[in-house]
């Protein structure tokens, strides 16, 4: 799973699956054509996706292609497909695309109806939505959450504090290895640091007095985001030693599931091999500083957009507001990629039936979504790079100012 959002790649080998029935090349992905709804998707939620559209196009009369891309490679690819005449109709991608893809005039906007857009969360709408227009329709929503070994800590830590004691406790008494399972990296994650940074007073983008994301707000260097990283340092490999650079993506969760610590910063991209483990697993809130506000962490949601100039455009914006706000369709694709519906008739079925979803949901209360501005992008690699030479023990002042330049610099500050 990614630990950040995908950014541009470059063109992806597209394996073709057609409404009359699928194909096993390896042919690269075509275009918009005449007659034929071309959908990219990513494989895991492409059968999904074309048991959908088969429905659709025997209702309208056409054929239905759904190729597949490496969702990394998605945003790029439409981006230079656009460029070159050839975009699909309809692309399955993340809420932070969107300032780039508007930048580059890839996507068109969507009127969703009022009584379609009543049944969304409010703030996956909001999150799709740049300069007044909707610019994709959501169907999932995925955060981080603390996933906790019930047999080692039985009960939930309210603050980060209390966390760090009851971990402390067990390593010393020799039940556990470390701490916390939460990647850090050699380059850092600011996706998974954000709801401590928050937590702690810091800020990457000021917003408006509409709430709108506001880049020439940039707080990296800021006093709030400087105090917040000298707070989580102390945390760091010359603190407490439960932040450390050497946890990644690659070792976080066998930590976890192998007992080797009571406490994980998990993804919804955890709960199969969860259930699937011997742990007796409980999933809550991550849990913010004792003198802070409550951990925000980054709220991300998974949507449809319409390319903007594709031979079917019509139908396409047909299928995002009649198909993707429908629940059996939500559902279809929950099953085949479990992620937190946001339209509410699809997340109370899926709430009843697992509580895990449910408990993700409850986890995401405090959370923030992903500024979706094109300079958005910019961010990820310097303040990753501080936030890690931090925990390492660096300066904190020092690792900020430098990730505040690198990226002042990139946005054209």
């Amino acid at each position: 799973m990614r630990s950040v959002p995908a950014l541009a790649g470059i063109a992806a080998l597209s394996l073709m699956a057609t409404a009359c029935g699928g194909g096993d090349g390896s042919d690269e992905g075509d275009g918009s054509q005449e007659g034929t709804l071309v959908i990219w998707s990513d494989p895991e939620r492409s059968d999904a996706i074309q048991a959908a559209a088969e429905e659709f196009a025997e209702t309208n009369g056409i054929e239905v292609d759904v190729q597949n891309v490496s969702f990394d490679d998605i945003q790029g690819d439409v981006v230079n497909a656009h460029q070159a005449g050839n975009a699909p109709d309809l692309f399955l991608g993340a809420h932070d695309w969107v300032g780039n893809l508007m930048r580059n005039g890839a996507v068109q906007p969507i009127e969703l109806p009022s009584d379609r857009a009543e049944e969304l969360d409010e703030t996956a709408i909001e999150a799709m939505s740049l300069d007044g227009q909707l610019l994709g329709v959501p169907y999932a929503q995925e955060n981080i959450f603390l996933m906790r070994n019930t047999e080692l800590a039985p009960d939930a830590p309210e603050t980060f504090e209390e966390l760090v004691e009851t971990g402390t406790g067990l390593k010393d008494e020799g039940e556990v290895g470390e701490v916390l399972a939460m990647a850090v990296d050699q380059e850092g994650d600011p996706f998974r640091m954000n709801p401590f940074m928050r937590s702690a007073g810091g800020y990457l983008f000021g917003q408006d007095d509409n709430g709108e994301w506001n880049p020439d707000d940039l707080g990296v260097n800021s006093d709030e985001t400087l105090e917040a990283m000298e707070q989580i340092a102390e945390y760091g490999e010359e603190g407490e030693g439960v932040l450390r650079r050497s946890i990644d993506v690659e070792n976080d969760a066998p930590l976890f599931f192998d007992g080797d610590t009571a406490f994980f910063v998990a993804g919804p991209w955890n709960l199969a091999d969860a259930e699937a483990s011997d742990i007796d697993f409980e999933i809550s809130a991550i849990p913010g500083f004792e003198d802070g506000e409550p951990a925000s962490p980054y709220l991300g949601y998974q949507s449809f957009f319409v390319s903007e100039g594709g031979a079917n455009s019509a139908l396409a914006e047909e299928f995002v507001v009649n198909h993707v706000t429908d629940p059996e369709f939500v559902l279809d694709l929950y099953e085949a990629d479990p992620r937190t519906p946001v339209q509410s008739e699809a997340l109370e079925s899926v709430s009843e039936d697992d509580p895990n979803i449910a408990a993700v949901a409850d986890a995401a209360e405090n959370g923030v979504a992903m500024p979706n501005i094109p300079e958005m992008g910019e961010t990820w690699e310097p303040l990753g790079v501080a936030q890690a030479q931090i925990i390492g023990g660096e300066d904190a002042r020092e690792a900020l100012e430098s990730a505040h330049e690198q990226i002042a610099e990139r946005i054209g500050q």
